[in-house]
């Protein structure tokens, strides 16, 4: 929890009473929840100050067994029971060891995942389907994805090779053997980007994705997709407003893409079972650590997921 505005030090952890779910509602015991910037930016100043706000509860997605069920508890894949092993999104608070929520927020965990990959799992997930919806990616086209090591830019590797289109994915090249593991053609940032991205993709990109907010991500990709519809950002906000590009997310303007990404949750989980997914963990911190887990996330330079354990 936030206590105040500020960095990671704000945060604390306290014991607070969980009440039993009430109707359409399940009572989850936490294995894992998953971290992601949006959590440092609610109380670092990003999204104001307001002091009503506090203390705030961090969080918004998890994995774990349901240990209460309210009546008519049914989610999206049909009624949930006690005992069974659940991941949670949207799930508010969910830096917790046990959490309410709807039981429209909860669909099957994969057996496939550990409970560090499933609590990280749906918010780059359904952010990275958000993105490939948006571009209109199709089968046998070419993508431009900027930030593809990150954690949503690992889900729209994956997501986008399986779907049949090419992927062009820039990164640090320390990460670009994983990137080749996962079926994109790694390229490094930086000046002559654009040249790179021509020399790895001679017959052009369809569409481009900039997952970092740079500059140079939103630049490049105007540059080399001709049709700004399908060109996406859920981060740099500002300079894709006025590119005229495709705004996602949370940001001011963005289209926070609500039915897309819930539509896109058993999506994601069935292709997790099937094996044609992977939730790539970068680190996992005890959730009394989660000032330290912030920190990690706030460098911009992991790859894979940081994930909170109780």
């Amino acid at each position: 929890m936030a206590s105040a505005y500020g960095n990671p030090e704000v945060l604390s952890v306290i014991d607070v009473a969980v009440p039993d779910p009430g109707p359409g509602q399940v009572r989850i015991a936490v294995r894992a929840a998953g971290v992601n910037p949006f959590d440092h930016k609610t109380y670092d100043g990003t999204f104001g100050t307001d002091p009503a706000k506090l203390p705030m509860r961090l969080g918004a997605e998890a994995a774990g067994v349901v240990t209460a069920v309210g009546a008519h508890a049914t989610g999206p894949a049909g009624p949930v029971e006690v005992g069974d092993e659940v991941i949670a999104y949207r799930a508010p608070g969910a830096y917790a060891a046990e959490l309410v929520v709807p039981a429209s927020s909860v669909v099957p965990k994969p057996a496939t995942l550990s409970w560090e990959q499933a609590g990280g799992l749906m918010v780059v997930g359904v952010t990275a389907a958000h993105v490939l919806d948006a571009i209109g990616l199709g089968k046998d086209e070419s993508v431009l994805i900027h930030g593809a090591a990150g954690g949503v830019g690992l889900m729209a590797v994956q997501l986008a090779v399986a779907g049949g289109a090419t992927v062009v994915g820039t990164a640090s090249p320390g990460k670009h053997d994983m990137l080749r593991d996962l079926g994109a053609i790694p390229i490094a940032y930086g000046p002559g980007l654009a040249d790179r991205v021509r020399a790895a993709a001679p017959e052009g990109v369809h569409a481009a994705a900039d997952l970092v907010g740079t500059d140079e991500a939103v630049d490049v990709s105007v540059e080399l997709v001709a049709d700004r519809s399908r060109i996406a950002t859920i981060a740099g906000f500002a300079r894709g407003a006025q590119a005229g590009i495709k705004l996602l997310g949370g940001g001011p303007g963005a289209d926070p893409g609500t039915e897309v990404r819930a539509a896109a949750r058993l999506r994601l989980t069935e292709a997790a079972e099937a094996g044609r997914l992977n939730v790539l963990i970068a680190g996992s911190y005890p959730l009394h650590e989660a000032a330290a887990a912030h920190r990690q996330v706030m460098t911009g330079r992991t790859s894979g997921k940081i994930v909170l354990v109780p």
